[in-house]
């Protein structure tokens, strides 16, 4: 399909021919989410390109420390800890200051804390599994997590998915909006899941992958990943199976 946008008032077009397609039947969701009809595209309205603002004085003091934002007093979750760190960055390689970035995954164990979750591994009491947070003024964010575990899903009798974090970004405007997932360095379950595979470009699944930074390791305490995010544009972050990334 050949999809072109107008111009869009500033931002750089979207790059949808670098996406994943829409249908891609080993990813069973996909079939009955996939439009059926040809897509169209607008311009951007003035809205769309001037907001949501957000601020820093909208954060919690620790949102963005999931180890310990659920946790009950002199409690923390369970799991291997973790920092995660990185920039956000435009096509041009510019930071992207007050992005608003919202975390949230399953715990060490695999299970998300949400009524309909049915894979049966424990619940930790301590860990909600979602976080938030502001890029500062060179694009750079960072949180505190624990490692999420793996999980079996109903797409087929066989399917894990690998470990993973969602993250929702907002960019400046709702135009730059990402929804996307971060994978983990080593993992071997990336390269078997129906979701990952749906994308046939080989850098864009590696750019989905978070590296190991051994050398910023908080001794006795924490591994840190480091994860790059790019809104829009040739060099942007993969929004998986979707024609909307941004």
């Amino acid at each position: 399909m050949t999809h072109k946008s107008p111009n869009q008032n500033g931002f750089l077009v979207r790059n949808h021919d670098g996406h994943p397609a829409a249908l891609t039947p080993a990813y069973k969701s996909s079939v009955t989410r996939s439009p059926t009809k040809p897509l169209l595209s607008f311009p951007g309205s003035m809205g769309e390109q001037t907001g949501p603002v957000f601020g820093h004085d909208m954060l919690g003091p620790l949102d963005k420390d999931l180890i310990l934002n659920f946790a009950q007093p002199g409690e923390m979750a369970l799991g291997p800890r973790i920092i995660v760190r990185g920039r956000v960055l435009d096509q041009t390689g510019r930071p992207v200051p007050n992005c608003l970035i919202e975390v949230w995954q399953a715990n060490a164990g695999g299970r998300y804390r949400h009524k309909n979750e049915a894979y049966l591994a424990p619940l930790d009491p301590n860990f909600g599994g979602c976080g938030r947070m502001i890029t500062d003024e060179n694009g750079a964010y960072e949180f505190r997590t624990v490692t999420p575990g793996p999980y079996p899903w109903p797409n087929g009798m066989a399917d894990w998915r690998p470990a993973h974090i969602h993250f929702s970004l907002m960019g400046q405007a709702f135009s730059q909006r990402l929804i996307t997932q971060m994978y983990f360095e080593g993992d071997p379950m990336i390269w078997q899941c129906p979701i990952v595979g749906s994308i046939d470009d080989t850098e864009a699944i590696k750019s989905l992958v978070a590296s190991l930074d051994m050398a910023e390791a908080v001794p006795m305490d924490a591994r840190v990943y480091k994860f790059d995010i790019v809104l829009r544009g040739r060099r942007q972050t993969f929004f998986e199976n979707r024609w909307e990334g941004l």
